[in-house]
Protein backbone atom coordinates (compact mmCIF):
# COMPACT_ATOMS: atom_id res chain seq x y z
CA UNK A 1 0.00 0.00 0.00
CA UNK A 2 1.07 3.16 0.29
CA UNK A 3 4.52 4.42 2.07
CA UNK A 4 1.74 7.19 2.89
CA UNK A 5 2.67 5.87 6.72
CA UNK A 6 6.25 6.40 6.80
CA UNK A 7 8.51 9.34 6.68
CA UNK A 8 9.56 9.55 10.23
CA UNK A 9 8.38 8.15 13.76
CA UNK A 10 7.13 11.26 14.39
CA UNK A 11 4.97 11.15 11.18
CA UNK A 12 4.12 7.43 12.40
CA UNK A 13 2.87 8.41 15.53
CA UNK A 14 1.07 11.03 14.41
CA UNK A 15 -0.72 8.48 11.62
CA UNK A 16 -1.29 6.00 14.56
CA UNK A 17 -3.30 8.48 16.72
CA UNK A 18 -5.15 9.65 13.75
CA UNK A 19 -5.59 5.92 12.92
CA UNK A 20 -7.26 5.17 16.60
CA UNK A 21 -9.50 8.21 16.65
CA UNK A 22 -11.23 7.31 13.30
CA UNK A 23 -11.01 3.13 14.39
CA UNK A 24 -14.70 2.63 15.24
CA UNK A 25 -15.75 4.82 11.98
CA UNK A 26 -13.58 2.98 10.00
CA UNK A 27 -14.77 -0.78 11.26
CA UNK A 28 -17.96 0.48 10.88
CA UNK A 29 -17.45 1.83 7.44
CA UNK A 30 -15.69 -1.10 6.68
CA UNK A 31 -18.27 -4.13 7.52
CA UNK A 32 -18.93 -3.92 3.34
CA UNK A 33 -16.21 -1.26 2.15
CA UNK A 34 -12.68 -3.66 2.39
CA UNK A 35 -10.76 -5.63 -0.31
CA UNK A 36 -9.71 -9.01 -0.17
CA UNK A 37 -10.38 -12.42 2.17
CA UNK A 38 -11.51 -15.28 0.68
CA UNK A 39 -12.76 -15.08 -2.38
CA UNK A 40 -16.30 -15.94 -3.36
CA UNK A 41 -16.80 -19.59 -5.36
CA UNK A 42 -18.45 -17.53 -8.14
CA UNK A 43 -15.95 -14.72 -7.98
CA UNK A 44 -12.92 -17.65 -8.52
CA UNK A 45 -14.65 -19.31 -11.26
CA UNK A 46 -13.52 -16.09 -13.93
CA UNK A 47 -10.67 -14.08 -14.77
CA UNK A 48 -10.51 -10.79 -15.91
CA UNK A 49 -8.70 -10.52 -18.74
CA UNK A 50 -9.67 -6.80 -19.92
CA UNK A 51 -11.41 -3.31 -18.34
CA UNK A 52 -12.44 -0.75 -19.97
CA UNK A 53 -14.37 2.26 -17.46
CA UNK A 54 -16.02 5.21 -19.51
CA UNK A 55 -16.72 7.86 -16.90
CA UNK A 56 -18.22 11.61 -16.82
CA UNK A 57 -17.25 13.55 -13.51
CA UNK A 58 -19.46 16.49 -12.40
CA UNK A 59 -17.26 18.65 -10.39
CA UNK A 60 -20.16 20.92 -9.68
CA UNK A 61 -22.15 18.15 -8.12
CA UNK A 62 -19.76 15.36 -7.26
CA UNK A 63 -21.40 12.91 -9.42
CA UNK A 64 -20.26 10.48 -11.52
CA UNK A 65 -21.76 8.65 -14.74
CA UNK A 66 -20.41 5.75 -17.19
CA UNK A 67 -20.31 2.05 -18.06
CA UNK A 68 -17.58 -0.38 -16.96
CA UNK A 69 -17.10 -3.16 -19.74
CA UNK A 70 -15.45 -6.23 -18.36
CA UNK A 71 -14.24 -9.47 -20.23
CA UNK A 72 -13.16 -12.53 -18.44
CA UNK A 73 -12.49 -15.87 -19.17
CA UNK A 74 -14.29 -18.63 -17.37
CA UNK A 75 -11.75 -21.20 -15.42
CA UNK A 76 -15.20 -23.10 -13.89
CA UNK A 77 -18.57 -23.55 -14.43
CA UNK A 78 -20.88 -19.98 -13.76
CA UNK A 79 -23.90 -18.81 -14.00
CA UNK A 80 -23.62 -15.57 -12.15
CA UNK A 81 -21.10 -13.25 -12.72
CA UNK A 82 -20.65 -11.46 -9.54
CA UNK A 83 -18.36 -8.21 -9.36
CA UNK A 84 -18.55 -4.99 -6.35
CA UNK A 85 -19.98 -1.84 -6.38
CA UNK A 86 -20.34 0.44 -3.11
CA UNK A 87 -24.17 0.74 -2.67
CA UNK A 88 -23.61 4.42 -2.81
CA UNK A 89 -23.96 4.00 -5.98
CA UNK A 90 -27.01 2.91 -8.47
CA UNK A 91 -26.46 0.38 -11.19
CA UNK A 92 -29.07 1.42 -14.29
CA UNK A 93 -28.85 -1.81 -16.58
CA UNK A 94 -26.08 -5.10 -17.34
CA UNK A 95 -25.77 -6.21 -20.85
CA UNK A 96 -23.96 -9.29 -22.42
CA UNK A 97 -22.36 -9.10 -25.16
CA UNK A 98 -23.76 -11.96 -27.10
CA UNK A 99 -22.73 -12.20 -31.08
CA UNK A 100 -21.92 -8.47 -31.46
CA UNK A 101 -25.43 -7.24 -29.69
CA UNK A 102 -25.63 -5.91 -26.22
CA UNK A 103 -28.13 -8.00 -24.66
CA UNK A 104 -29.63 -6.54 -20.80
CA UNK A 105 -29.31 -9.30 -18.51
CA UNK A 106 -31.20 -9.40 -14.76
CA UNK A 107 -29.21 -8.30 -12.06
CA UNK A 108 -29.34 -8.03 -8.50
CA UNK A 109 -27.29 -5.10 -6.55
CA UNK A 110 -27.41 -6.36 -3.19
CA UNK A 111 -26.79 -4.92 -0.06
CA UNK A 112 -23.19 -6.18 0.67
CA UNK A 113 -22.42 -4.40 -2.04
CA UNK A 114 -22.43 -6.83 -4.65
CA UNK A 115 -23.98 -7.08 -8.27
CA UNK A 116 -25.20 -10.67 -9.28
CA UNK A 117 -25.75 -10.99 -12.81
CA UNK A 118 -27.63 -13.67 -14.29
CA UNK A 119 -25.79 -15.53 -17.95
CA UNK A 120 -28.98 -17.26 -18.20
CA UNK A 121 -27.33 -20.30 -19.09
CA UNK A 122 -24.04 -22.45 -17.71
CA UNK A 123 -20.55 -21.37 -18.85
CA UNK A 124 -17.78 -23.62 -19.36
CA UNK A 125 -14.25 -23.46 -18.59
CA UNK A 126 -12.84 -21.84 -21.46
CA UNK A 127 -16.00 -19.38 -22.63
CA UNK A 128 -15.17 -15.48 -22.98
CA UNK A 129 -17.89 -13.57 -20.88
CA UNK A 130 -18.12 -9.65 -21.71
CA UNK A 131 -20.68 -7.87 -20.08
CA UNK A 132 -21.47 -4.10 -19.30
CA UNK A 133 -22.32 -2.20 -16.15
CA UNK A 134 -24.25 0.89 -16.43
CA UNK A 135 -24.12 3.07 -12.92
CA UNK A 136 -23.25 6.64 -11.74
CA UNK A 137 -24.60 8.56 -7.96
CA UNK A 138 -22.68 10.20 -5.83
CA UNK A 139 -19.47 8.71 -4.86
CA UNK A 140 -18.29 8.16 -1.29
CA UNK A 141 -16.23 11.18 -0.31
CA UNK A 142 -12.96 10.11 1.58
CA UNK A 143 -13.00 11.39 5.22
CA UNK A 144 -9.26 11.01 6.04
CA UNK A 145 -8.00 10.71 2.60
CA UNK A 146 -5.82 8.17 1.25
CA UNK A 147 -5.97 6.47 4.92
CA UNK A 148 -9.87 5.91 4.71
CA UNK A 149 -10.38 6.46 1.25
CA UNK A 150 -12.94 7.62 -1.63
CA UNK A 151 -12.99 10.78 -3.87
CA UNK A 152 -11.34 13.81 -2.82
CA UNK A 153 -13.27 16.92 -4.09
CA UNK A 154 -10.65 20.04 -3.06
CA UNK A 155 -10.42 22.95 -4.57
CA UNK A 156 -7.07 25.07 -6.08
CA UNK A 157 -6.04 28.80 -4.26
CA UNK A 158 -8.19 29.89 -7.67
CA UNK A 159 -11.45 27.99 -6.53
CA UNK A 160 -10.71 25.58 -9.36
CA UNK A 161 -11.41 21.69 -8.76
CA UNK A 162 -8.92 19.45 -7.65
CA UNK A 163 -10.39 15.85 -7.57
CA UNK A 164 -8.42 12.71 -6.44
CA UNK A 165 -9.83 8.93 -5.81
CA UNK A 166 -7.86 7.00 -2.91
CA UNK A 167 -9.07 3.79 -1.82
CA UNK A 168 -6.47 0.94 -1.36
CA UNK A 169 -8.37 0.21 2.07
CA UNK A 170 -11.94 -0.10 0.80
CA UNK A 171 -11.21 -1.21 -2.37
CA UNK A 172 -11.59 0.31 -6.34
CA UNK A 173 -15.72 -0.62 -6.04
CA UNK A 174 -15.65 2.54 -4.26
CA UNK A 175 -15.87 4.34 -7.38
CA UNK A 176 -16.00 1.22 -10.30
CA UNK A 177 -17.48 -2.02 -10.71
CA UNK A 178 -14.82 -4.86 -10.73
CA UNK A 179 -14.00 -7.87 -8.77
CA UNK A 180 -12.70 -6.37 -6.29
CA UNK A 181 -9.80 -8.95 -5.00
CA UNK A 182 -6.05 -8.81 -5.03
CA UNK A 183 -5.60 -11.91 -7.03
CA UNK A 184 -6.70 -10.92 -9.91
CA UNK A 185 -6.06 -8.05 -12.14
CA UNK A 186 -6.65 -7.37 -15.75
CA UNK A 187 -3.55 -8.28 -18.63
CA UNK A 188 -4.80 -4.10 -19.80
CA UNK A 189 -7.22 -1.66 -19.07
CA UNK A 190 -8.60 1.82 -20.40
CA UNK A 191 -9.83 4.88 -19.36
CA UNK A 192 -12.51 7.37 -20.91
CA UNK A 193 -12.72 10.22 -18.56
CA UNK A 194 -15.06 13.08 -19.22
CA UNK A 195 -14.14 16.45 -17.59
CA UNK A 196 -14.74 19.94 -18.34
CA UNK A 197 -12.69 22.26 -19.64
CA UNK A 198 -10.04 23.38 -18.65
CA UNK A 199 -9.61 20.42 -16.32
CA UNK A 200 -7.10 17.71 -16.98
CA UNK A 201 -7.23 14.18 -16.05
CA UNK A 202 -4.21 12.56 -15.18
CA UNK A 203 -4.29 8.72 -15.04
CA UNK A 204 -2.53 5.36 -15.48
CA UNK A 205 -0.95 4.10 -18.32
CA UNK A 206 -0.48 6.07 -21.78
CA UNK A 207 -2.49 9.44 -22.99
CA UNK A 208 -3.89 8.37 -26.24
CA UNK A 209 -5.98 11.45 -27.42
CA UNK A 210 -7.88 14.06 -25.65
CA UNK A 211 -11.03 14.51 -27.60
CA UNK A 212 -12.61 17.37 -27.43
CA UNK A 213 -16.90 18.17 -27.23
CA UNK A 214 -19.02 20.44 -28.07
CA UNK A 215 -20.39 20.67 -24.96
CA UNK A 216 -17.03 22.25 -23.24
CA UNK A 217 -16.33 19.23 -21.73
CA UNK A 218 -12.94 17.37 -23.13
CA UNK A 219 -12.43 13.34 -22.87
CA UNK A 220 -9.00 11.97 -21.92
CA UNK A 221 -8.20 8.07 -23.27
CA UNK A 222 -5.76 6.62 -21.26
CA UNK A 223 -4.60 3.23 -21.97
CA UNK A 224 -2.90 0.40 -19.66
CA UNK A 225 -0.74 -1.82 -21.68
CA UNK A 226 0.40 -3.73 -18.44
CA UNK A 227 -1.47 -6.20 -15.45
CA UNK A 228 -2.61 -3.46 -12.82
CA UNK A 229 -4.27 -4.26 -9.24
CA UNK A 230 -7.52 -2.52 -9.06
CA UNK A 231 -6.57 -0.12 -6.28
CA UNK A 232 -3.73 0.96 -8.27
CA UNK A 233 -6.18 2.88 -10.65
CA UNK A 234 -6.71 5.96 -9.94
CA UNK A 235 -8.07 9.89 -11.16
CA UNK A 236 -6.43 12.55 -10.67
CA UNK A 237 -8.48 15.64 -12.11
CA UNK A 238 -7.02 19.60 -11.46
CA UNK A 239 -6.01 22.45 -14.12
CA UNK A 240 -2.73 20.78 -13.88
CA UNK A 241 0.61 21.67 -15.80
CA UNK A 242 3.01 19.29 -16.66
CA UNK A 243 6.48 19.42 -15.93
CA UNK A 244 8.29 16.54 -18.51
CA UNK A 245 11.78 14.75 -19.39
CA UNK A 246 12.68 11.29 -20.35
CA UNK A 247 14.56 8.99 -18.60
CA UNK A 248 17.02 6.51 -20.02
CA UNK A 249 16.17 2.77 -18.04
CA UNK A 250 19.42 0.45 -17.28
CA UNK A 251 17.70 -1.76 -19.89
CA UNK A 252 17.81 1.01 -22.62
CA UNK A 253 14.44 2.16 -22.91
CA UNK A 254 13.67 5.73 -22.98
CA UNK A 255 10.80 6.02 -20.63
CA UNK A 256 8.41 9.45 -20.74
CA UNK A 257 8.64 10.71 -17.46
CA UNK A 258 5.91 13.86 -16.32
CA UNK A 259 5.13 15.30 -12.76
CA UNK A 260 1.04 16.64 -13.17
CA UNK A 261 1.18 19.69 -10.98
CA UNK A 262 -0.78 22.88 -9.85
CA UNK A 263 -0.01 25.66 -11.55
CA UNK A 264 1.77 27.39 -8.51
CA UNK A 265 3.90 24.81 -7.78
CA UNK A 266 5.12 24.19 -11.32
CA UNK A 267 8.75 25.63 -10.41
CA UNK A 268 8.88 23.35 -7.38
CA UNK A 269 7.97 20.76 -9.87
CA UNK A 270 11.04 21.37 -11.74
CA UNK A 271 13.14 21.87 -8.84
CA UNK A 272 12.41 18.56 -7.10
CA UNK A 273 12.19 16.14 -10.83
CA UNK A 274 15.69 15.47 -10.62
CA UNK A 275 15.88 14.45 -7.11
CA UNK A 276 12.90 12.65 -8.55
CA UNK A 277 15.16 10.44 -11.05
CA UNK A 278 17.57 9.99 -9.03
CA UNK A 279 15.36 8.07 -6.75
CA UNK A 280 13.92 5.81 -10.18
CA UNK A 281 18.17 5.19 -10.76
CA UNK A 282 18.91 3.88 -7.05
CA UNK A 283 16.10 1.35 -7.90
CA UNK A 284 16.94 0.40 -10.93
CA UNK A 285 20.30 -0.54 -9.56
CA UNK A 286 19.22 -2.16 -6.82
CA UNK A 287 16.19 -4.03 -8.53
CA UNK A 288 16.48 -3.94 -12.19
CA UNK A 289 14.29 -2.05 -14.49
CA UNK A 290 11.27 -0.04 -13.57
CA UNK A 291 8.79 -2.28 -14.56
CA UNK A 292 6.33 -0.21 -16.81
CA UNK A 293 8.62 1.48 -19.65
CA UNK A 294 6.31 0.73 -21.76
CA UNK A 295 3.79 3.17 -20.24
CA UNK A 296 4.99 6.20 -18.55
CA UNK A 297 6.59 7.02 -15.40
CA UNK A 298 4.46 10.15 -13.89
CA UNK A 299 3.80 11.90 -10.39
CA UNK A 300 -0.04 13.45 -9.79
CA UNK A 301 0.38 16.61 -7.31
CA UNK A 302 -2.71 15.65 -5.05
CA UNK A 303 -4.68 17.23 -2.28
CA UNK A 304 -4.06 14.31 -0.23
CA UNK A 305 -0.54 12.76 1.21
CA UNK A 306 0.10 9.89 -1.40
CA UNK A 307 -0.65 6.31 -2.55
CA UNK A 308 1.60 4.19 -5.69
CA UNK A 309 -1.26 4.05 -8.19
CA UNK A 310 0.49 2.52 -11.00
CA UNK A 311 2.06 4.63 -13.43
CA UNK A 312 0.66 8.00 -11.48
CA UNK A 313 1.91 7.84 -7.81
CA UNK A 314 0.01 10.49 -6.20
CA UNK A 315 2.40 12.88 -4.34
CA UNK A 316 1.04 15.37 -1.59
CA UNK A 317 4.19 16.01 0.53
CA UNK A 318 5.85 19.40 0.84
CA UNK A 319 8.16 19.57 -2.19
CA UNK A 320 11.29 18.97 0.36
CA UNK A 321 13.96 16.63 0.99
CA UNK A 322 14.11 17.51 4.58
CA UNK A 323 14.58 16.59 7.62
CA UNK A 324 16.56 13.58 5.59
CA UNK A 325 17.91 14.65 3.22
CA UNK A 326 15.60 12.91 0.96
CA UNK A 327 11.92 13.61 -0.42
CA UNK A 328 10.75 10.45 1.91
CA UNK A 329 6.95 10.43 0.15
CA UNK A 330 8.14 9.97 -3.34
CA UNK A 331 11.20 7.82 -2.69
CA UNK A 332 8.27 5.47 -0.78
CA UNK A 333 5.66 5.58 -3.17
CA UNK A 334 7.99 5.26 -6.08
CA UNK A 335 9.65 2.12 -4.50
CA UNK A 336 5.90 0.69 -4.95
CA UNK A 337 6.17 0.47 -8.79
CA UNK A 338 8.32 -3.19 -7.64
CA UNK A 339 6.98 -4.23 -4.40
CA UNK A 340 2.96 -3.81 -4.98
CA UNK A 341 2.32 -3.03 -8.91
CA UNK A 342 5.67 -5.39 -10.47
CA UNK A 343 5.43 -8.05 -7.25
CA UNK A 344 1.83 -8.45 -5.77
CA UNK A 345 0.24 -10.11 -3.16
CA UNK A 346 -2.77 -11.98 -4.28
CA UNK A 347 -4.13 -12.15 -0.63
CA UNK A 348 -3.75 -9.35 1.87
CA UNK A 349 -2.02 -11.39 4.43
CA UNK A 350 1.12 -10.99 2.82
CA UNK A 351 0.98 -7.29 2.69
CA UNK A 352 4.22 -6.87 4.04
CA UNK A 353 6.00 -7.51 0.97
CA UNK A 354 4.80 -4.50 -0.02
CA UNK A 355 4.72 -1.79 3.03
CA UNK A 356 7.49 -3.46 4.66
CA UNK A 357 10.24 -4.14 1.48
CA UNK A 358 9.38 -0.50 0.57
CA UNK A 359 9.93 1.43 3.63
CA UNK A 360 13.04 -0.41 4.17
CA UNK A 361 14.25 0.73 1.01
CA UNK A 362 14.39 4.29 2.31
CA UNK A 363 17.00 3.15 4.60
CA UNK A 364 19.25 1.53 1.39
CA UNK A 365 18.55 4.82 0.38
CA UNK A 366 19.68 6.39 2.95
CA UNK A 367 22.98 4.24 3.69
CA UNK A 368 23.88 4.74 -0.32
CA UNK A 369 23.42 9.02 0.03
CA UNK A 370 24.81 9.88 3.59
CA UNK A 371 26.50 6.48 4.64
CA UNK A 372 26.22 3.88 7.09
CA UNK A 373 24.87 5.94 10.11
CA UNK A 374 22.24 7.62 8.21
CA UNK A 375 20.72 3.52 7.66
CA UNK A 376 21.14 2.91 11.08
CA UNK A 377 19.39 6.13 12.35
CA UNK A 378 16.50 5.71 10.17
CA UNK A 379 15.59 2.15 11.35
CA UNK A 380 16.07 3.19 14.99
CA UNK A 381 13.28 5.59 14.10
CA UNK A 382 11.27 2.91 13.31
CA UNK A 383 11.79 0.99 16.66
CA UNK A 384 9.14 2.66 19.09
CA UNK A 385 6.12 2.76 16.01
CA UNK A 386 6.75 -1.70 16.61
CA UNK A 387 3.69 -2.61 18.18
CA UNK A 388 3.90 -6.92 17.89
CA UNK A 389 0.09 -7.08 18.20
CA UNK A 390 -0.36 -9.33 15.76
CA UNK A 391 1.52 -11.64 13.01
CA UNK A 392 2.80 -9.37 10.07
CA UNK A 393 2.12 -12.12 7.60
CA UNK A 394 -0.99 -14.86 8.99
CA UNK A 395 -1.15 -18.00 7.07
CA UNK A 396 -4.82 -17.47 6.48
CA UNK A 397 -6.64 -14.94 4.47
CA UNK A 398 -6.96 -11.45 5.32
CA UNK A 399 -9.13 -8.34 4.18
CA UNK A 400 -7.28 -4.89 4.33
CA UNK A 401 -9.40 -4.22 7.39
CA UNK A 402 -7.95 -7.27 8.93
CA UNK A 403 -4.26 -6.62 7.73
CA UNK A 404 -3.60 -2.53 7.63
CA UNK A 405 -5.97 -0.65 9.42
CA UNK A 406 -7.24 -2.41 12.49
CA UNK A 407 -7.54 -5.40 14.47
CA UNK A 408 -11.75 -6.46 13.99
CA UNK A 409 -12.26 -7.60 17.22
CA UNK A 410 -10.28 -4.39 18.98
CA UNK A 411 -10.04 -1.75 17.26
CA UNK A 412 -6.77 -1.35 17.80
CA UNK A 413 -4.00 0.29 14.76
CA UNK A 414 -0.51 -0.19 14.07
CA UNK A 415 1.83 -0.16 11.25
CA UNK A 416 4.01 -3.45 11.92
CA UNK A 417 3.57 -4.28 8.38
CA UNK A 418 6.08 -1.38 7.43
CA UNK A 419 8.53 -0.81 10.47
CA UNK A 420 8.60 -4.26 12.11
CA UNK A 421 8.41 -5.74 7.91
CA UNK A 422 11.84 -3.42 7.65
CA UNK A 423 13.36 -4.76 10.48
CA UNK A 424 12.61 -7.87 9.72
CA UNK A 425 14.89 -7.28 6.28
CA UNK A 426 17.76 -5.36 8.35
CA UNK A 427 18.22 -8.46 10.50
CA UNK A 428 18.30 -11.14 7.89
CA UNK A 429 20.76 -8.87 5.87
CA UNK A 430 22.92 -9.47 9.40
CA UNK A 431 22.17 -13.34 9.13
CA UNK A 432 22.92 -13.86 5.27
CA UNK A 433 25.14 -11.24 4.83
CA UNK A 434 25.42 -8.42 2.27
CA UNK A 435 25.95 -10.34 -1.44
CA UNK A 436 22.83 -13.23 -0.71
CA UNK A 437 20.63 -10.53 0.76
CA UNK A 438 20.92 -8.29 -2.01
CA UNK A 439 20.54 -10.79 -4.30
CA UNK A 440 17.99 -11.90 -2.92
CA UNK A 441 16.40 -8.52 -3.24
CA UNK A 442 16.56 -8.24 -6.68
CA UNK A 443 15.26 -11.65 -7.65
CA UNK A 444 12.34 -11.47 -5.16
CA UNK A 445 11.80 -8.52 -8.13
CA UNK A 446 12.46 -10.26 -11.25
CA UNK A 447 13.20 -14.05 -10.51
CA UNK A 448 14.82 -14.59 -14.17
CA UNK A 449 17.28 -12.16 -15.32
CA UNK A 450 15.91 -12.42 -18.85
CA UNK A 451 12.26 -10.81 -17.63
CA UNK A 452 14.63 -7.48 -16.71
CA UNK A 453 14.79 -6.89 -20.27
CA UNK A 454 11.16 -7.19 -20.90
CA UNK A 455 8.41 -4.48 -20.84
CA UNK A 456 5.54 -5.86 -21.78
CA UNK A 457 4.15 -6.67 -18.45
CA UNK A 458 5.09 -10.23 -18.26
CA UNK A 459 7.37 -9.67 -15.28
CA UNK A 460 4.58 -8.57 -13.69
CA UNK A 461 3.43 -11.57 -10.79
CA UNK A 462 1.75 -12.69 -7.56
CA UNK A 463 3.48 -13.26 -4.87
CA UNK A 464 3.43 -15.03 -1.16
CA UNK A 465 6.23 -14.60 1.89
CA UNK A 466 6.77 -18.26 1.19
CA UNK A 467 8.14 -17.34 -2.07
CA UNK A 468 10.38 -15.03 -0.15
CA UNK A 469 11.67 -17.51 2.12
CA UNK A 470 11.74 -20.33 -0.36
CA UNK A 471 13.77 -17.49 -2.37
CA UNK A 472 16.24 -17.12 0.28
CA UNK A 473 17.07 -20.12 1.34
CA UNK A 474 17.97 -21.42 -2.36
CA UNK A 475 20.30 -18.33 -2.73
CA UNK A 476 21.83 -19.03 0.44
CA UNK A 477 21.69 -22.85 1.09
CA UNK A 478 20.49 -22.69 4.21
CA UNK A 479 17.19 -23.52 6.39
CA UNK A 480 15.67 -20.44 7.61
CA UNK A 481 12.12 -21.83 8.56
CA UNK A 482 13.21 -20.86 12.23
CA UNK A 483 13.90 -17.21 11.54
CA UNK A 484 10.65 -16.38 9.42
CA UNK A 485 8.44 -18.66 11.64
CA UNK A 486 9.69 -16.35 15.02
CA UNK A 487 9.60 -13.11 13.11
CA UNK A 488 6.61 -13.13 10.68
CA UNK A 489 4.25 -15.57 11.74
CA UNK A 490 4.13 -14.74 15.07
CA UNK A 491 3.54 -11.62 16.98
CA UNK A 492 5.88 -11.80 19.91
CA UNK A 493 9.89 -11.07 19.56
CA UNK A 494 12.64 -13.08 21.10
CA UNK A 495 14.47 -12.32 24.27
CA UNK A 496 18.23 -12.77 24.73
CA UNK A 497 19.06 -12.76 28.10
CA UNK A 498 22.24 -12.22 28.93
CA UNK A 499 24.04 -13.39 32.41
CA UNK A 500 27.60 -12.02 33.22
CA UNK A 501 29.73 -14.27 35.38
CA UNK A 502 32.81 -13.89 36.77
CA UNK A 503 34.77 -15.20 33.54
CA UNK A 504 32.24 -15.65 31.42
CA UNK A 505 28.99 -14.72 29.33
CA UNK A 506 25.79 -16.46 29.37
CA UNK A 507 23.59 -15.74 26.25
CA UNK A 508 20.09 -17.68 25.58
CA UNK A 509 17.50 -16.96 23.14
CA UNK A 510 13.74 -17.10 25.17
CA UNK A 511 11.24 -17.25 22.50
CA UNK A 512 7.45 -17.61 22.29
CA UNK A 513 6.30 -21.11 22.08
CA UNK A 514 10.61 -22.47 22.76
CA UNK A 515 10.64 -22.52 19.11
CA UNK A 516 13.58 -22.72 17.59
CA UNK A 517 15.98 -19.75 17.29
CA UNK A 518 19.56 -20.17 16.38
CA UNK A 519 20.67 -16.67 15.81
CA UNK A 520 24.00 -15.92 15.91
CA UNK A 521 25.15 -12.87 18.00
CA UNK A 522 27.88 -10.25 17.72
CA UNK A 523 29.61 -9.75 20.60
CA UNK A 524 32.18 -6.43 21.51
CA UNK A 525 34.59 -7.38 23.79
CA UNK A 526 37.21 -4.74 24.17
CA UNK A 527 38.14 -3.58 20.50
CA UNK A 528 37.37 -7.18 19.29
CA UNK A 529 34.25 -8.28 18.16
CA UNK A 530 33.15 -11.69 17.65
CA UNK A 531 30.02 -13.29 15.94
CA UNK A 532 29.21 -15.79 18.68
CA UNK A 533 27.00 -18.94 17.09
CA UNK A 534 24.01 -20.04 18.81
CA UNK A 535 23.43 -23.35 17.27
CA UNK A 536 20.78 -24.49 19.91
CA UNK A 537 19.78 -20.89 21.11
CA UNK A 538 21.99 -21.41 23.72
CA UNK A 539 25.70 -20.18 23.96
CA UNK A 540 28.63 -19.35 27.02
CA UNK A 541 31.53 -17.01 25.35
CA UNK A 542 34.71 -16.90 27.76
CA UNK A 543 35.69 -13.45 29.10
CA UNK A 544 38.71 -13.45 31.04
CA UNK A 545 39.54 -10.64 32.68
CA UNK A 546 37.82 -7.52 31.80
CA UNK A 547 37.18 -4.21 33.20
CA UNK A 548 34.36 -3.15 30.84
CA UNK A 549 31.14 -4.97 30.12
CA UNK A 550 31.00 -6.66 26.97
CA UNK A 551 28.79 -5.71 24.70
CA UNK A 552 26.24 -7.22 22.46
CA UNK A 553 24.85 -6.58 19.28
CA UNK A 554 26.75 -3.48 18.83
CA UNK A 555 25.19 -2.26 15.49
CA UNK A 556 21.89 -3.08 16.90
CA UNK A 557 21.18 -5.67 13.58
CA UNK A 558 19.32 -8.11 15.70
CA UNK A 559 15.24 -7.41 16.09
CA UNK A 560 14.23 -8.47 19.72
CA UNK A 561 12.37 -7.70 22.63
CA UNK A 562 14.23 -5.18 24.80
CA UNK A 563 15.19 -5.85 28.26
Amino acid sequence: MSGHLKGSLALGLVILSVQAACAQRLLDRRVTNHSGGPLLPEQAAYDVTFYDLALRIDPAARRIDGTLEVQARVVQPLIWFVLDLDTALTVQKVEERVAGQWVPRGFEHRADGRIWTHLTRTRQPGERVVLRVHYGGVPREAPYPPWIGGFTWARTADGQPWIATSNQGEGADLWWPCKDHPSDEPDSMALRITVPEPLVVASNGRLRRVEPHADGTRTYHWFVSTPINNYGVALNIAPYRTVDTTYVSVAGDTIPVTFWVLPEREADARRMLPEFLDHLAFYERLLGPYPFRADKYGIAHTPFLGMEHQTIIAYGSDFSDQPYGFDWLHHHELGHEWWGNLVTVYDWKDFWLHEGFCTYMQALYAEERFGVEAYRAELRRYLPAIRNRRPIAPRTSRTTTEMYFADPATGQTDNDIYYKGSWVLHTLRYLIGDEAFFRALRRMAYPDPALERMSGGCACRFATTDDFISLVEAITGQELDWFFEVYVRRAELPRLLVVREPDRLVLRWEVPGDLPFPMPVEVQIGETRRRIPMPNGKAVVPLGELEADPIIDPDHWILRASD
